[in-house]
């Protein structure tokens, strides 16, 4: 089974794609698991993107899609996985539809994550962290038992930078504008399931699995 999860950011798509990996066995592959990867092994590839993120820029389709049909099509292949953050855009979309087609593969389905924003918002704002050991904890549904201090170790909890509400608005404005129109990219051929991610990890995971079948 070969699936890809949608979502904005903060809706809980890397939590449900380890779920996915556990319970289902699908190999969660996420776009910067593959680059911090590629470097690693300092593959031509793996130098090439480097270059662009030494810079500050971001990656380009055409380089990114080289090394996703590496990981995807290559000798060590795997059989069942769900892709996490890859495609992003539509141009994403249509060259990696061009890589199955090349290699005569399909989609079984790609899967929505739909949150209201304000509650991600509210969620995402809500986390804290601990400046010692980095456990995280969020006020509304796992606070700390006593306010600003980690269970763990005592240390201080704070709110880092991204967990800013100016920050998320920035983020979901961006997944809006170019991420946003995948869904209807997928709709239209008929690939497209949405499930809603409000309730706990589990009560998601289960619509998902009920939405896959099998």
């Amino acid at each position: 089974m070969k699936v890809i999860l949608l979502g904005p950011p903060g809706v809980g798509k890397g939590t449900q794609a380890q779920k996915l990996q556990q319970e289902r066995g699908l190999l969660q592959i996420s776009t910067g698991d593959i680059l911090r990867q590629a470097i690693k092994n300092q593959t031509n590839l793996g130098q090439q993107a480097n270059d662009y993120l030494k810079r500050g820029e971001l990656v380009p389709d055409d380089l990114m899609l080289s090394l996703i049909a590496e990981t995807l099509f290559g000798d060590r292949a795997p059989q069942d996985y769900i892709l996490d953050g890859f495609p992003r855009t539509i141009p994403q979309a249509e060259g990696l539809d061009k890589l199955f087609k090349q290699h005569g593969d399909n989609l079984d389905a790609v899967i929505l994550l739909e949150a209201d924003p304000q509650a991600i918002i509210n969620r995402l704002s809500a986390r804290r962290t601990c400046r010692q050991c980095n456990s995280v904890y969020n006020l509304l549904t796992n606070p700390p038992k006593h306010p600003q201090k980690c269970d763990a170790c005592g240390g201080e909890l704070y709110q880092r930078e991204d967990d800013r509400i100016e920050t998320i608005q920035r983020r979901l404005e961006v997944y809006t504008s170019q991420t946003a129109p995948l869904a209807e990219y997928y709709r239209q051929r008929g690939q497209l399931k949405t499930v809603s991610a409000d309730g706990t990890p589990a009560e998601v995971f289960q619509r998902i699995n009920d939405t896959l079948g099998g």
